[in-house]
């Protein structure tokens, strides 16, 4: 049975809401899983309340501040806030943290900027040691979404893992973001499912819900499960239409 996570910064969002009702929401619908970006910005003593109410597991949350781990200097910045997501994350039960590794900057060579972000991810490694979380870095696309984006290449952030060499450090596959930068799941993935520590889906164009789009997105879902991924599977993508039977079609198409 595959555990589908609501992204609820975008799903069961509806004008003067909180958080908390879209936990509900969410449960509601059936759902059995939530997640969500940023926790600095949220009141987690609501969010926290509402995820016991309901039984409702937290699959991930982004691991903060999200500023450049291509850019050594934000090293021990970024080390404090890890061990603060770790605690949050630990607080709600959420298993897996997100890492975006920050813009390709400007007057750093890339080689420079990608030792810098696989230092930073070992040192990171040390501070999840243990409590039963991990961390997965995400590539983007940089053709719509993220233009500027360090790690566009499923393959080049595979890499960057195994030269961490750590397993609490992984990669988000997002199947959206491989797609638009024309990779096929099978080939970046093939022989390397133990490094996915979590899956979003989106459609495209536009982002939106499974089967509004052209991605082959059930085909490649079968793919991920049947070659050994048993992590849950994030609803990350912008409703065309807040119509609760709208998400549960969407997980239908899914297959």
């Amino acid at each position: 049975m595959r555990l589908y996570s609501a992204c609820i910064e975008w799903l069961f969002a509806e004008e003067g809401d909180t958080f908390a009702d879209r936990i509900r929401r969410a449960h509601a619908a059936g759902l059995e899983a939530i997640e969500f970006w940023r926790w600095s910005d949220k009141d987690l003593g609501a969010i926290e309340a509402a995820v016991n109410e309901t039984g409702l597991k937290v699959t991930s949350l982004v691991a903060e501040p999200m500023i450049a781990l291509t850019n050594a200097s934000n090293r021990e910045i970024w080390l404090k806030g890890l061990a603060d997501s770790v605690a949050v994350a630990k607080r709600l039960g959420a298993p897996v943290l997100i890492a975006q590794a920050g813009d390709d900057l400007a007057g750093f060579a890339r080689d420079e900027q990608r030792k810098a972000l696989t230092e930073i991810l070992r040192a990171g490694a040390d501070i999840l040691d243990g409590s039963g979380v991990r961390l997965g870095v995400e590539p983007l696309n940089v053709r719509i979404d993220h233009i500027g984006y360090f790690l566009d290449s499923t393959r080049e952030g595979l890499h960057i893992v195994d030269d961490v060499a750590r397993p609490e450090i992984g990669i988000v596959y997002d199947i959206y973001h491989s797609a638009v930068m024309d990779e096929r799941t099978e080939d970046v993935l093939a022989g390397r499912m133990d490094r996915v520590f979590h899956v979003h889906v989106a459609d495209h164009p536009g982002r939106n819900e499974p089967g509004t789009g052209t991605i082959d997105l059930a085909h490649r879902l079968n793919w991920i499960f049947a070659n050994g991924y048993t992590g849950a599977v994030g609803l990350e993508y912008k409703p065309t239409t807040t119509d609760v039977d709208a998400v549960k079609a969407a997980i239908a198409t899914l297959g």
